[in-house]
C-alpha cells in the first residue's frame, strides 16, 4: 500500500508541478503529517522532491524527472482515461485505486499527446448522472466498511459474515460462502452460498460485514456470467408477475425503466409494440402502467385489468361534475 502511495505522489508532483502538502494529503486521502513522512521517504531513497517555502510554497520536483512505464499505445491510453473518467470508481469501492490508475496512465504518455488525449477523453461522456428526460440514476450507498470486508473475502476466499436487513423483515446474521460480485445498473450483489443453497445478498442492505479466517467452500473455477443468468432466470420466475402489454413506441424506454425485466417484444401492425415483461408484484405493475396513460394497454393478467379499471373509476367518480 505504501509503495503505491508513493508513486501516486511522485506522479502527482510531476504531473500538476507543485503542491502543498494538504494538497497531497486530499489527493492521495492520508493525513498531512504521512504526506511529509512520504516525501522524507522519496527524498532518502534519491528521488529528487525538494520543498519550496512561503505562502506560495509547497513540494516539487526537479525539472526533467519522469518515470518509466512503458507497454500502453494511444487508443489503450484513451481506453482507460475514457473509462476513468465516468462512474466506475464507485464500482466495488475501487475509487482510489482508479484514481491511482489514472495518475500512471498519464504519466505514460508521451509529453506531446498528454494534451491532445486529456482533450479527447474529455470528449466522451460516460453514464452521466441524469438523462434526456433530466432522470436521476439512482445509485444505492454502500458503506466503505462493507464493501472492503466483502471484496476480501471474495479475493481470499474466506467465509463472511453480514448483518443483513431484508425487505420488510428483522436484520439477521448469516454465514456465507462468497463467490463472485456483480454489479447492475449501479447496483452491487453478493453471489453466495450458504449451507450449500445458492443466495444473492444486495450490499446496500447490509448493515455490517465481516471477513472469517475460514476458507470458503467454494470451486476453485467460476462463471460469473452464467451464474448470474441462472439467478436471474429464477429469480423472475419466482418473485415476480409477468405482464403482457401493448404500448406506444414513443413510451417505450419509459416502460423499460420501470419493469424489472423483458421476456419478449414484437411489432404490431399498428405501429405499437406488444411486450411481455415482468414487474415486482401487481402494485408495482398497476402504478408504473398508470405513469403511461393511454399509451399503454395491459392485455393480461386479468387482476391487473381490474386493478387499472377499478383505480380510474374511482378517479372518474372523484371528479365528476356534480353540478
Amino acid at each position: 500500500m505504501r509503495a503505491d502511495r508513493l508513486v501516486s505522489l511522485v506522479l502527482l508532483l510531476r504531473q500538476r508541478g507543485r503542491m502543498t502538502a494538504d494538497e497531497l494529503a486530499g489527493e492521495l486521502e492520508v493525513s498531512t503529517r504521512t504526506v511529509l513522512r512520504d516525501i522524507e521517504a522519496l527524498s532518502t531513497a534519491g528521488v529528487p522532491v525538494y520543498a519550496e517555502r512561503g505562502r506560495h510554497g509547497g513540494f516539487a520536483l526537479l525539472p526533467g524527472f519522469r518515470t518509466e512505464l512503458t507497454g500502453l499505445n494511444h487508443d489503450e491510453a484513451l481506453a482507460l482515461l475514457t473509462a476513468g473518467s465516468g462512474r466506475g470508481g464507485q464500482v466495488f469501492g475501487l475509487s482510489s485505486a482508479l484514481a491511482s490508475a489514472m495518475r500512471k496512465v498519464v504519466d505514460v504518455l508521451p509529453e506531446g499527446h498528454r494534451a491532445s488525449l486529456g482533450d479527447a477523453a474529455r470528449r466522451f461522456l460516460v453514464e452521466p448522472e441524469t438523462d434526456l428526460l433530466s432522470r436521476r440514476l439512482v445509485t444505492e450507498d454502500v458503506a466503505g466498511t462493507v464493501m472492503s470486508e466483502v471484496r476480501r473475502a471474495v479475493l481470499a476466499g474466506h467465509k463472511l459474515r453480514v448483518h443483513y436487513a431484508a425487505p420488510d423483515k428483522s436484520p439477521h446474521w448469516h454465514t456465507v460462502d462468497p463467490i463472485g460480485l456483480v454489479t447492475v445498473r449501479d447496483r452491487t450483489y453478493l453471489l453466495a452460498t450458504k449451507s450449500g443453497e445458492n443466495r444473492t445478498y444486495r450490499l446496500s442492505r447490509m448493515l455490517t460485514a465481516e471477513e472469517l479466517p475460514e476458507p470458503a467452500q467454494r470451486p476453485d473455477q467460476v462463471d460469473l456470467d452464467r451464474i448470474w443468468r441462472e439467478r436471474s432466470a429464477q429469480f423472475l420466475s419466482e418473485n415476480h408477475i409477468p405482464v403482457l402489454v401493448r404500448v406506444n413506441p414513443t413510451r417505450r424506454e419509459e416502460l423499460l425503466n420501470t419493469a424489472r425485466a423483458v421476456r419478449a417484444e414484437e411489432p404490431e401492425t399498428d405501429g405499437w409494440l406488444r411486450l411481455e415483461v415482468t414487474f415486482e408484484d401487481l402494485r408495482h405493475a398497476v402504478w408504473a402502467l398508470w405513469q403511461l396513460g393511454t399509451d399503454a394497454d395491459a392485455l393480461a393478467p386479468p387482476s391487473l385489468r381490474t386493478a387499472l379499471r377499478n383505480r380510474a373509476a374511482t378517479l372518474a367518480a372523484r371528479y365528476e361534475d356534480s353540478s
